[in-house]
């Protein structure tokens, strides 16, 4: 599969090299796969950087865009880039280090036998290091609160680390999301899950920022609020049957200290969650 991994950038200038050339690095032992930087006019100079790395490896791409958009914004503009360069998969990793790009190849394994991976910090094996426990209360329960109103079955449907078939995202039309913050994710998310689509979650760990500031804001969180209880009002709390299943069900086996990497098999109602294995990909 060819993959393209989409990295938002906003004044990440600290450590976008590093992140860029890690996420290069994972996707060089796994077939095909390019970066695609977008960046929003970082004064801290994030896109002369970007242009220089997209200079000196072929494998790195950079969409320069006019001021602060929005992280929605910019997966969407990514997104378009990517399809219509015939990517079979897009990947979306934020530019801080906060997830590892060394995970990049269990996701896209992940993919073997679903149409969306999400690296997951609240399932088994999964966690964060280094929130304040209001930080991660406030994400916890934000999660809670897109599960009771919507009913999709996903213990991290904001999570930012994530892999895509391109066929889910041209059925859900990308170029119709609405959100601009952290709610893009919940929505691309829901219409996926609502559209039938296989969705996985995969165990990681999220590191808080070493450097730069939080994009979190009071305009985001609400923004997550009201949309979640609008999506939640107007769809179905059910996935729609899709004619002609893409992927056997796998077996289940046991997971065990050894094999620790676990994965939500979502396709089915909340109350249904099937548990399955995976192995690292070395």
């Amino acid at each position: 599969m060819k993959s393209l991994v989409i990295v938002p950038t906003f004044n990440e200038a600290a450590t976008l090299q590093l992140a860029v050339n890690r996420a290069a690095r994972a996707l060089s032992g796994h077939g095909s796969g390019d970066v695609l930087v977008v960046d929003d006019g970082s004064p801290d100079g994030t896109g002369v950087l970007a242009a220089r790395l997209a200079d000196e490896q072929p494998c790195i791409h950079v969409l320069h865009r006019t001021g602060k958009q929005g992280l929605g914004s910019a997966y969407r503009a990514g997104f378009a880039w990517g399809l219509e360069r015939g990517y079979d998969v897009l990947c979306e990793m934020d530019a801080d280090l906060s997830h590892d790009p060394a995970d990049l190849p269990r996701l896209l394994d992940a993919l073997s036998h679903a149409d969306v991976a999400i690296g997951s910090r609240y399932v088994r094996a999964g966690r964060v290091v280094d929130w304040p426990k209001r930080r991660l209360a406030l994400s916890r329960g934000g999660n809670a609160y897109v599960r009771l109103l919507t009913g999709v079955p996903l213990r991290d449907a904001t999570a930012g680390f994530r892999a895509y078939r391109a066929q889910v995202l041209r059925a859900t039309d990308v170029t119709t999301l609405e959100s601009d913050g952290y709610a893009f994710q919940i929505e691309v998310a829901l219409r996926a899950w609502r559209a039938g689509f296989r969705l996985v979650e995969v165990p990681i760990v999220f590191t808080e920022r070493r450097t730069g500031a939080s994009k979190m804001s009071h305009e985001i969180v609400s923004e997550a609020l009201w949309r979640t209880a609008v999506w939640g009002l107007r769809g179905p709390r059910r996935p729609q049957a899709r004619s002609g299943a893409q992927w056997a069900r796998p077996s289940a086996p046991q997971a065990s200290a050894r094999d620790p990497e676990r994965v939500l098999d979502l396709t089915r109602t909340p109350r249904q969650h099937h548990t399955i294995s995976l192995r690292s990909a070395k």
